[in-house]
């Protein structure tokens, strides 16, 4: 399909491509990994945005789709957007190949997702990284002040119920009418607005890395 140049592109056509870093940008970052899967429990999408690791502002995205697993379809695979301008499809061992050197071009150490257990037990292969859960904060009162009062919450401060990424995000933006995409570098983008919107330094969610068995530390 025909597009216009890449200036005149809507915001959301431009977030599903990269053209790499600039030497300005290369410096102390982080990235959040979204992951979408099939029907099958196989990754079918991989979305992963790289932010700065001081102001929490995107630097760059990138997005692929998983072939062969992406034909068996799953419950979110009508948000694929597999003709958008920038979008990548290829095997899983390249895909996760190519996003391994694209985050080594930005220094990336530090993998931050949303319930990242899930997205870490699906992506062995970048078990080497440090993996930080964004929901160890965003889900307890005593991180996010946009809990309300009355929210009915655990000893620990965690939320019983309503913390996943589309409650949290309205809570915090207090936009009710935003909706959860289930696009992997749509909701990744969304889980590093959350992380904006809780305004902690990074040094803070050192209580949210996962140990090498995928769980948060307590």
């Amino acid at each position: 399909m025909s597009t216009p140049c890449a200036a005149e592109l809507p915001k959301e056509q431009k977030r599903f491509g990269s053209d790499g870093p600039g030497k300005e940008e290369i410096g102390d970052t982080f990235a959040v990994v979204d992951t979408e899967t099939n029907w099958n429990d196989a990754v079918m999408s991989i979305g992963v945005v790289v932010a700065d690791l001081k102001t929490r502002k995107k630097i760059d995205s990138v997005y692929y789709i998983i072939d062969p697993e992406y034909r068996v379809g799953g419950m979110f695979s009508e948000e694929l957007r597999i003709n958008e301008k920038g979008v990548r499809i290829a095997d899983r061992k390249q895909a996760l190949g190519e996003i391994r050197r694209w985050l080594d071009t930005y220094r990336v150490r530090m993998l931050f997702a949303y319930n990242a257990s899930f997205d870490k037990n699906h992506l062995p292969e970048y078990s080497g990284y440090e993996w930080y859960d964004i929901m160890r904060l965003a889900a307890y009162r005593q991180y996010n002040r946009a809990i309300p009062a009355s929210a009915d919450c655990y000893k620990t401060g965690r939320l019983k119920q309503g913390y996943g990424v589309e409650d949290v995000l309205k809570m915090l933006s207090r936009n009710r009418g935003y909706r959860e995409t289930h696009n992997a570098v749509l909701d990744a983008e969304d889980e590093l607005q959350i992380m904006q919107l809780l305004g902690h330094e990074i040094k803070e969610y050192e209580i949210a890395l996962l140990s090498d068995k995928g769980t948060g530390n307590r």
